[in-house]
C-alpha cells in the first residue's frame, strides 16, 4: 500500500461549496486520512527500526512489514478509512489509532494539548513535522482546536452554586488583532470560593472597555447562571464594578485589594522616605480594629500630609471598601484583604500564552484561556487551608443570608 500523494492546491480548487470541504469525502476528510495513514506508516518504521523496504543483514528471522488489515474510524469529518500496517512477527501495535478504538481522537488530543500550552499553529505544524514527519495544514489545526469553542462556550454558560462565600475579580490584558490593527484586551477573570472552600473559575469575559455597564453584564450573567448571593467580593479598583455588583446583589460587602493600594502609594513615595513611610503605614492596615486603623491614618496625615497629600487622601476616600475586612476575624482577613490568589491564577496564565505575542481573534483568545485554565484547575484538588474554622465563622456571620440563598 502507497501513502497517497494528494495535490491539495487541486483538491481545494475542486470545492466550491462547505459540504465539499467538511462533509462526506469532502477535502478535510481525505486530509485527514492522509495525515493519519503518515503517522501509521511513521510508526511502523520506529517500530521497525528501518524505513520502508528497507532491509538489514539481520538473520531471516527479522521482523519485516506484512502488509495491511482495513480499518474504519470515526472522525470530526466522517467515517476515515485506513490500512493499518502489520508487522510479521504481529508485534505492532500503533499509537495514533490503538488496536482496537474507532474514535480518531488521538491526534486531535495531540494538537488540542500543544496548542493550550501556547503553541500557535505554525508552531504546532512544525513539532508534528518535527516529531512524525507528518505534514499537518496551519488550517487544519485551526480547524481541529475550534471543537474546543463548543467545550469553552458550555463551560462559560455552566450553571454555578446558588452561593459564593468570597469571590475575586480581576483583569489580564492580552494583545488581539481586530480589523487590521492591533489592540489591547482584557480578559476579565472571576474566581469563586465555593461553601466547601474550593477553588473555581466562575468565567472569563473578554472586553476593551471597562466600566460599569460591562461588569453589570457580567454579574447579571453570573446571576443568570444561578448565583443569588456573594458575601465578599474582593478587587482591585476596577472602574465601575462596585456599582454594578451592588445593583445584582446588593447586600454584598466590598474588600479593595490592600495590597494594591500599598503598591499604588509607595510608588508616590521618594526613595529617602520609603522605609519610614511604609513603618507608619503598616501601623493603619495591620490595626486590630478599624478605630485604630483610623487613628493611625490621622497621624500618618499629620506626618506626611504636606509632603504626599494626594497619596494619604487615597486612603480616606478608599477608606469605605478598604477597610471591609477589619469587620472579620484574622483568619477570614488573611483571605479578603488581598486578591494575590486570583493574581496567582492570571500568572499561571501567562506562562500558558507567553508565546503568543499577538492572538489573531478574540476566538483563539478565547480557546487559549479555556485550555489553560483547564490545565490550571486540575491541580487544586484541595481545599484552601483551615477552611473548616473560615466558614464556621462565615456561617455564623451571614447565616441568615446563607440560607436564604440555598433554599432559593
Amino acid at each position: 500500500m502507497k501513502v497517497p500523494n494528494i495535490d491539495y492546491q487541486k483538491e481545494i480548487k475542486k470545492c466550491k461549496t462547505m459540504d465539499d470541504v467538511v462533509g462526506k469525502n469532502g477535502l478535510m476528510q481525505k486530509l485527514l486520512k492522509d495525515v493519519m495513514q503518515q503517522l501509521l506508516e511513521a510508526e511502523m518504521d520506529e517500530h521497525l527500526g528501518r524505513k520502508k523496504y528497507e532491509r538489514t543483514d539481520e538473520d531471516e528471522d527479522a521482523n519485516y512489514r506484512n502488509g495491511y488489515s482495513n480499518k474504519s474510524v470515526r472522525s470530526s469529518y466522517g467515517e476515515v478509512p485506513l490500512d493499518v500496517p502489520r508487522d510479521r512477527n504481529a508485534q505492532f501495535e500503533p499509537r495514533a489509532i490503538k488496536k482496537y478504538e474507532k474514535d480518531c481522537n488521538e491526534l486531535d488530543k495531540k494538537i488540542i494539548g500543544l496548542y493550550a500550552r501556547g503553541m500557535s499553529t505554525r508552531d504546532i505544524q512544525s513539532e508534528l513535522e518535527e516529531l512524525y514527519g507528518i505534514d499537518v495544514s496551519p488550517s487544519m489545526i485551526s480547524k481541529i482546536t475550534d471543537k474546543v469553542m463548543n467545550a469553552a462556550a458550555e463551560w462559560q454558560n455552566r450553571m454555578l452554586d446558588p452561593v459564593y462565600p468570597i469571590v475575586y475579580m480581576d483583569a489580564v490584558h492580552f494583545k488581539v488583532r481586530d480589523e487590521h490593527r492591533i489592540v489591547t484586551k482584557a480578559a476579565y477573570v472571576c474566581m469563586g470560593i465555593d461553601m466547601k472552600g474550593y477553588k473555581d473559575i466562575l468565567g472569563i469575559w473578554i472586553g476593551e472597555a471597562e466600566g460599569a455597564k460591562f461588569w453589570l453584564g457580567v454579574c447579571n450573567d453570573l446571576s443568570n447562571r444561578g448565583v443569588k448571593d456573594i458575601l465578599i467580593a474582593c478587587m482591585d479598583g476596577l472602574r465601575g464594578l462596585p456599582d454594578a455588583i451592588k445593583a445584582v446583589f446588593p447586600r454584598v460587602c466590598i474588600q479593595n485589594c490592600i495590597i494594591h493600594q500599598i503598591r499604588n502609594s509607595i510608588k508616590y513615595i521618594a526613595s529617602k522616605n520609603k522605609k519610614e513611610f511604609i513603618r507608619d503605614l503598616k501601623l493603619v492596615y495591620k490595626a486590630d480594629t478599624e478605630e485604630i486603623a483610623l487613628a493611625q491614618l490621622d497621624e500618618l496625615k499629620n506626618k506626611w500630609g504636606k509632603t504626599y497629600e494626594s497619596v494619604i487622601d487615597s486612603w480616606y476616600e478608599n477608606w469605605d471598601k478598604l477597610s471591609t475586612y477589619f469587620s472579620y476575624t484574622k483568619e477570614i482577613r488573611k483571605i479578603i484583604y488581598t486578591t494575590n490568589a486570583l493574581e496567582g491564577f492570571n500568572r499561571q496564565l501567562r506562562k500558558f500564552t507567553k508565546t503568543r505575542t499577538v492572538f489573531p481573534t478574540d476566538d483563539s483568545l478565547r480557546k487559549s484561556l479555556y485550555l489553560a485554565t483547564e490545565q490550571v484547575m486540575k491541580k487544586w484538588i484541595s481545599p484552601m487551608p483551615n477552611w473548616g474554622m473560615t466558614l464556621l465563622k462565615l456561617e455564623i456571620m451571614f447565616k441568615e443570608r446563607i440560607n436564604e440563598a440555598l433554599a432559593i
